[in-house]
């Protein structure tokens, strides 16, 4: 085997790791042959894309449902063969050699980087070494995408809309009425609502992850009860700016018979890290809504 080692490293620009439309993605490839080895072609690419794919039944019938989408997508020749046609000379690697590479990511809306039960947004570079037609090296890394897309829809309806980073602390009420005849203990989920659209069909995924629990309510009482919650560490975005699937949550307390009621006073939305201005309230990062529900 004549190449023995080839990656992909790229530069972070900010503590987080992360990049963000207009930015720069600049890196090396690095490749390690044990004899001097002919190449035809070697390239680097990057590419942004969401794609969302999920299967039926109609019937007897198996139907999938599937659709994609470019972002972006760039190409980097590092060394071609002139047989290749662009009328360069032929090129050998020998040991260890270090090839940079530059992108410039797109100055426009996309959406960040996402994984979900049906679909996934993902920016990757990928390398490939062309040594022959029967001999072919490739490797492929990801890179984290921002969005700096500010909060991504105008509110219907009257809502106190407050920006918040994940991790930072929030103050949650619940009136709860308990006419039962058993102590009622309330619990709090933050549900997660990944949504995805293909062929003009739609599917929705729903995942409730507990992160706190309030006080017992007596039998036949009323109680407010509060709790100060935080958003779970590595909770991703909220997202609304592709049109293939999109990312929501809620704060939701389950009833656990029909003779309690309760008034849940937020609705929860998680935003990247960044400051976002409505009604004159800013916290860094996600957003929290007020609404009232039964």
């Amino acid at each position: 085997m004549t190449v023995k080692y080839l990656s992909l490293e790229y530069n972070k620009v900010n503590e987080r790791g992360t990049f963000s439309p207009g930015d720069t993605v600049s890196g090396k490839v690095i490749v390690v042959t044990n004899k001097e080895t002919k190449v035809q072609c070697f390239v680097v690419r990057a590419k942004g894309k969401a794609e969302v794919t999920w299967s039926e039944q109609e019937g007897q019938n198996t139907v999938v449902h599937n659709d994609k989408k470019r972002y972006f997508y760039f190409k980097h020749i590092i060394l071609q063969d002139k047989n290749k046609g662009d009328g360069k000379k032929s090129f050998t690697l020998s040991g260890r050699n270090l090839f940079p590479f530059t992108f410039e990511i797109p100055n426009t809306d996309m959406p960040s980087s996402f994984k979900g039960k049906w679909g996934k947004i993902i920016y990757t570079l990928r390398a490939k070494l062309t040594l022959s037609i029967w001999l072919v090296h490739k490797t492929k890394i990801e890179f984290p995408f921002l969005t700096k897309a500010e909060f991504p829809f105008a509110s219907k309806s009257e809502m106190i809309i407050i920006g918040l980073q994940v991790g930072n602390f929030f103050l949650l009420i619940v009136k709860i009425l308990n006419d039962s005849t058993r102590t009622v203990t309330p619990k709090f989920y933050l549900s997660e609502t990944q949504t995805f659209v293909a062929d003009s069909k739609r599917v929705v995924h729903t995942n409730d992850v507990l992160f706190g629990s309030g006080d017992c309510v007596p039998a036949e009482s009323r109680q407010t009860v509060t709790r100060v919650l935080s958003i779970p560490p590595q909770t991703p975005p909220t997202f609304f700016n592709c049109s293939m699937m999109r990312l929501e949550y809620r704060i939701k307390v389950p009833r656990q018979n029909t003779l309690i009621k309760h008034t849940l006073s937020r609705q929860t939305s998680v935003f990247p890290q960044k400051t976002i201005h409505k009604q004159n309230k800013s916290i860094n990062g996600c957003n929290r809504q007020t609404t009232n529900s039964h």
